[in-house]
């Protein structure tokens, strides 16, 4: 009787998940809104107030959003004040949406891949999870590995897409 051979396992082909580059942190919203009169308008001496009556611990070791979700006009200085409070807390501080500082921080986690331990290899970016990966993921991991791998492809190793082999 012939022995199994595992092809997969044999063919040096390396795989990466990117839902391992999650952002695992908090991730906090900060909605000024919550801090105008009439959710409108700022009045810089309640606001200031407002400001300072603020619980800021809540956000120590978290990422937070800061945003305003009504149409307000809100001053430049005023995210800059709110900056002043969180940064001393907050692991960071980002102006958007919840969704725009996740997108961020997964870019971040993705470029923080080293890439050079990829060189010449084969690698496959993994299609199918347990998390709904957005396409910014994707590209993001193509960027920082085209330059090094001797080929890239999507899906499982025993079933892979091509996307690109160095000539």
């Amino acid at each position: 009787m012939e022995a199994l051979i595992n092809k997969v396992a044999e063919s040096g082909i390396i795989t990466i998940n990117l839902e391992d580059f999650f952002p695992n942190e908090p991730i906090c919203l900060f909605d000024i809104k919550d801090f105008l009169f009439m959710e409108m308008l700022l009045k810089e001496k309640d606001f200031r107030a407002s400001l300072e009556n603020h619980d800021w611990e809540q956000y120590r070791h978290k990422h937070v959003a800061i945003f305003c979700s009504t149409d307000a006009i809100v001053p430049m200085w005023a995210y800059m004040l709110i900056a002043t409070r969180l940064s001393p807390v907050a692991k960071s501080v980002y102006e958007g949406s919840g969704e725009e500082l996740f997108k961020k921080l997964f870019i971040e986690n993705i470029s923080s891949l080293k890439a050079d331990e990829f060189k010449d290899k084969r690698v496959v970016i993994k299609g199918c999870g347990e998390k709904e990966i957005p396409a910014y993921a994707y590209t993001a991991i193509s960027n920082q590995l085209l330059p090094m791998v001797k080929s890239l492809m999507y899906g499982e190793p025993c079933s892979t897409v091509p996307v690109f082999k160095k000539k």
